[in-house]
């Protein structure tokens, strides 16, 4: 796995009153490098993300496009310098930065000359199909019933930055977060420079823990709440989005024609209920304690 964090000097100038200081010192930044995502040898994306947890990265994203949907799905999944060849050398930088996904036999390819170019701001760019989207999930989310209170939705955004650990050294990196609605666990939690990469690597643990779809979970976002993220969700089966910024007009959209509660501007001690309003109670509930334990700790 790459560097998650480099240190670079900073001037850093401080204003006080009509006057001005300056001082030079070394301040950390997140990492960001590409990803080519192979598909047995063929290249299909690339996409600029926090280097770490590649394997879920790429396979959250192949969930995303229907690819797969189980752990049966997939042969192998492994970056071209090999699993254990050691630090790539000085000139060669880029050796971890592609990996090749080999799927079980019997499961379709994506589709030939489609490829995919992602940046740490996009997702999947130039979708915006709802149709698209819906004729290729495996996953029936009007038919998953959990109710989650009030009460658990708001306090899942203070755990999830207070497992921030990256977030508190560079202050620039999103974080996606799976909790158990009837226990409150925290899951799992993944921060990459990319929201959707984020939630892909989420859906990539899931996926490979064998879990999907994700009945009775929530999806916690740091950011906001955009059509590709609602996308993913629904694609994995989670029943109910939740984001501390606002949501896209196609996102609600979206999560109204796929049975998912979608919640945003989760912040103190309010939150709005876009779609899917009855799965939101207003009974408080003892998974509250739980949610707001930040004793719980994510998946490694």
């Amino acid at each position: 796995m790459g560097r998650l964090t480099v240190n670079r000097p900073v001037t850093r100038i401080t204003l006080t009153g009509d006057t001005a200081s300056s001082r030079r010192r070394p301040d950390t930044l997140v990492v960001e490098e590409p990803l080519e995502i192979r598909v047995g040898g063929e290249a299909l994306a690339v996409t600029m993300r926090t280097p770490g947890h590649d394997v879920e990265l790429a396979t959250g994203f192949l969930v995303s496009e229907g690819v797969i949907a189980a752990p049966e799905d997939l042969r192998q999944a492994i970056h071209c310098a090999g699993p254990s060849s050691g630090p790539p050398a000085a000139d060669d930088g880029n050796s971890y930065n592609v990996l090749d996904v080999t799927l079980a036999p019997g499961i379709p390819s994506p589709r030939p000359n489609r490829s995919y170019s992602m940046t740490s701001a996009c997702g999947i760019c130039g979708k915006d199909s709802i149709d698209e989207v819906r004729t290729v999930s495996r996953f029936d989310l009007g038919a998953d019933a959990t109710t989650v209170p009030a009460h658990t939705l708001a306090a899942l955004p203070d755990v999830l930055r207070a497992q921030q650990t990256i977030f508190d050294k560079t202050g620039g990196l999103h974080a996606a977060a799976l909790f158990d609605i009837a226990t409150g666990e925290l899951l799992v939690l993944r921060e990459d420079v990319g929201r959707h990469n984020a939630v892909d690597k989420v859906v990539g643990w899931a996926l490979q823990q064998g879990r999907l779809p994700l009945r009775a979970t929530v999806l916690q976002v740091s950011g906001r709440a955009s059509f590709e993220l609602a996308q993913k969700a629904v694609m994995a089966g989670i029943p109910v989005l939740s984001a501390v910024s606002a949501p896209s007009s196609l996102a609600v959209e979206l999560a109204a024609a796929s049975g998912l509660t979608l919640v945003a501007f989760v912040r103190g001690a309010s939150l709005n209920v876009y779609t899917g309003a009855e799965r939101v109670t207003l009974a408080t509930d003892a998974m509250d304690a739980g949610a707001s334990a930040s004793g719980r700790a994510a998946a490694g």
